[in-house]
């Protein structure tokens, strides 16, 4: 019985060393594997949630400029050292319900007067009036609406390019400056339609 015992031993032996040894093997991939998963993430993470941050465009307010399903990446860092420009395509949190996002083109700026009438938008400001020249929206679009908004400091007025049916800023008010989550700069699908968003410039 003795005699047995030992062989039993002697045969699982080199299974358990054989089980061990390939495990032991594996050691410096699975290493590997830990390592490269929790530098990406160092790396990833803060891009994420603090430089850049993904988009999808829901909706035709932004028609011609940005069309449903549009992949952009908004930049997330620019304006901690700036301050949005008329004409910058921003994502904020909208006013009246912070837990959606809304995208939209900048249009008036604080202490100015955004004046909507006769399908023109114009900007007053220390007295000036000036009827903007939007040449991103498409030939004899007019700009609905009869509105007169002074803006505050802090705040901005936002339309969408798709004036006819944009709910924006005409119809509910100004964006105050702590909602603007940043600036489109980038659209990356569909592909056909790569680019980056440049600021128009105004005549």
């Amino acid at each position: 019985m003795e005699e047995n015992t030992q062989q039993n031993n002697q045969q699982q032996d080199p299974k358990n060393t054989s089980f061990w040894g390939n495990i032991k093997g594996y050691l410096p991939f699975i290493f590997e594997v830990v390592k490269i998963v929790v530098i990406a993430s160092a790396i990833v993470l803060p891009i994420r949630y603090f430089l850049f941050q993904p988009f999808i465009v829901k909706g035709e307010s932004m028609v011609p400029s940005f069309q449903n399903g549009d992949y952009l990446i908004v930049d997330e860092i620019s304006y901690r050292f700036s301050e949005p420009e008329r004409g910058d395509v921003v994502v904020f949190k909208y006013p009246k319900d912070e837990s959606q996002r809304f995208i939209k083109r900048v249009i008036g700026l604080p202490g100015e007067t955004v004046t909507v009438q006769n399908g023109e938008v114009t900007i007053t400001k220390n007295g000036k009036d000036t009827v903007l020249n939007e040449s991103y929206l498409p030939g004899n679009l007019k700009t609905y609406g009869d509105v007169e908004t002074v803006i505050g400091e802090n705040e901005y007025f936002v339309m969408g390019d798709n004036r006819q049916y944009s709910y924006d800023s005409r119809s509910w008010g100004v964006v105050p400056r702590k909602d603007i989550i940043g600036k489109v700069f980038l659209r990356i699908l569909p592909v056909a339609a790569l680019s980056k968003i440049a600021t128009p410039v105004y005549q």
